[in-house]
């Protein structure tokens, strides 16, 4: 569990990145209702967490570099002992100060009168423009108030940042407590996973297997979930965010799963897919041999200076090569690649970054190049084959065969190491599991 001096640490880091005479500005998640008065469960703003590690709705930070009241100002809910009564404890204005580490803490109601105080004689600002309407309209009223008093001679601030570019950055590469958290959600996920391939079977429902994933989880201390977890039988695989999650799972199709735990804040994102019956057909097997090869020449790319682009472009090659094998494709591999042939089976990335958010902070092109892999990134390997049910033109023993093999990947110094390997996803693996389970 990360401890108030790890989210000091971060805070510190992000006011060394800030311009001289800035200040920095980041609202909480805000509850959202459900329906009526009852609200869905508060999953707290990512880069609000990043910083704070305060997990209640209603509350606003600002970090004014340099400033002798204190650098770190957290505006939130006082103490309401009739709330606590209903909703359990919350942290107050003294919880805010002693639990959280802020240097001043201010009833959330007092932003109003407070904010143009903290913005005064400051020459620039930081915030996350144009996410959160409330908060900008917070910000220009405080900056149109410090100009209001400009013949008096305060200044206020004549230039506006986005927060992400600088605080994604310091997002995108992982601290070793953070990649101890991500392990943590890996392994759980793993878990999921095997529960679920055991619990397959003809007959049952897309979502009985959804319930084993969730089971699971939670059994191990994990009750939300990374995003809506995609239980796909047969030809609804080749829907790729497909959660409806309500089919009879049939034998001679195949499964694919799509789920992933979150453990404190962080994600993983894991999929696999297998036959329901516990044997794959032949044509079955053919396909997903292309994917698993693909997945494994691009996860062999994931090194230190290598570029974002290069596990997708190892997986494209190998997917145009097996498809043409396959004679899904006609024609020279080179110019089926060229000419985006495969995108008609393969539509998607090959990855993205993985952390606090599935798709986690964090650019892929640097001034126009694509980025080169450091150590301490994070980001998944997911390469699929998704040939759809009304695909006339390639042979009917192919159509409704949805693959996809996806696995979280962190850049080490000397290469990459795969967080979720426990996981089976060769052909015989997979095989042996679910015969195990019978």
């Amino acid at each position: 569990m990360l401890q108030t001096q790890d989210f000091k640490r971060r805070r510190k880091e992000l006011l060394r990145a800030l311009k001289k005479n800035s200040v920095a500005i980041i609202a909480s998640a805000p509850t959202s209702i459900r329906n009526r008065d009852v609200e869905y469960p508060f999953r707290q703003h990512s880069d609000f967490h990043y910083l704070t590690g305060f997990h209640e709705p209603e509350a606003v930070v600002v970090l004014a570099p340099g400033r002798k009241e204190g650098e770190y100002v957290l505006f939130c809910r006082e103490f309401d002992p009739e709330k606590a009564v209903w909703t359990g404890k919350h942290a107050g204005l003294e919880g805010a100060r002693a639990v959280h580490g802020a240097e001043e803490a201010f009833p959330i109601e007092s932003l109003h009168e407070q904010l143009p105080v903290l913005l005064e004689n400051r020459d620039r600002v930081y915030y996350p423009i144009g996410f959160d309407g409330e908060l900008d309209h917070a910000v220009m009223t405080a900056v149109n108030e410090v100009r209001a008093r400009a013949r008096g001679g305060v200044q206020a601030p004549y230039e506006f940042i986005s927060l992400d570019h600088v605080l994604h950055e310091q997002r995108l590469l992982k601290t070793p407590e953070e990649l101890e958290i991500m392990r943590r959600a890996a392994q759980v996920s793993v878990k999921g996973h095997l529960r679920a391939m055991r619990s397959t079977r003809p007959g049952r429902f897309e979502y009985e297997i959804e319930a084993e994933l969730a089971h699971e989880f939670a059994l191990n201390g994990m009750r939300s979930l990374a995003y809506p977890s995609i239980v796909a039988g047969g030809a609804n695989a080749c829907v790729l965010h497909y959660t409806q999650n309500d089919a009879m799972l049939r034998d001679g199709d195949l499964l694919l799963i799509d789920a992933g735990a979150e453990c404190e804040n962080y994600a993983s994102d894991i999929t696999r897919t297998f036959p329901i019956n516990g044997k794959f057909s032949p044509p079955q097997r053919q396909v997903y041999e292309v994917v698993l090869e693909a997945q494994l020449a691009a996860i062999e790319t994931v090194r230190p200076g290598r570029r974002w682009i290069e596990p997708h472009e190892a997986a494209v090659k190998v997917l145009t090569e097996g498809l043409v094998r396959l004679g899904l494709l006609e024609g020279k591999v080179a110019r089926l690649i060229k000419d985006e042939a495969y995108k008609k089976f393969f539509m998607h990335r090959t990855g993205h970054w993985l952390g606090m958010d599935v798709h986690d902070a964090g650019a892929y092109r640097v001034r126009g190049k694509w980025r080169e892999l450091a150590p301490g990134m994070v980001l998944t390997v997911e390469p699929g084959l998704y040939i759809a049910s009304d695909c006339d033109e390639v042979d009917p023993c192919w159509r409704g065969i949805g693959i996809r093999i996806e696995d979280d990947v962190l850049v080490t110094q000397n290469g990459c190491e795969v967080l979720t390997a426990s996981l089976p996803k060769s052909v015989a693996e997979i095989e042996a599991v679910m015969a195990e389970a019978k």
